[in-house]
């Protein structure tokens, strides 16, 4: 079980594919580290040598910002807009789509379940 930026990586899983469950490390920046440290990417957890770890470890530590460090500068960037009023901003606070995608179809994913609204039907014919 290796450490790395304080994320228990898994063992059984390929090194390039198990540094992605780091926050902040995609597929590019993972196999940027491993090229960096000349550790093979197609090398099981399990099977790094302790030397390789640390290799791999100082390199996240020295040039990468992850984990929590990471998540605190994207949440202060997004309380920055929202506190200057700027239009990204008011995306965040009002739960909408941010980046000028289209609102009156799709958009579930940010806006949430959707709620019917009265008045839609057209009215049922009543026996007089």
């Amino acid at each position: 079980m290796a450490r790395i930026s304080g994320v228990t990586i898994p063992a059984e899983k390929q090194v390039h594919i198990a540094l992605t469950y780091i926050y902040g490390i995609g597929s590019k920046h993972s196999r940027d580290i491993l090229a960096a440290a000349k550790v093979e990417p197609t090398t099981r957890v399990k099977n790094l040598t302790e030397a390789e770890e640390q290799r791999i470890r100082e390199i996240v530590d020295k040039d990468y910002t992850t984990e929590g460090d990471l998540q605190r500068l994207v949440t202060n960037n997004i309380k920055r807009l929202k506190d200057v009023g700027a239009y990204r901003g008011l995306r965040h606070k009002a739960g909408l789509p941010v980046n000028g995608q289209r609102t009156r179809t799709n958009a579930r994913t940010r806006k949430g379940k959707s709620s019917a609204v009265g008045g839609t039907q057209p009215k049922a014919a009543s026996k007089t």
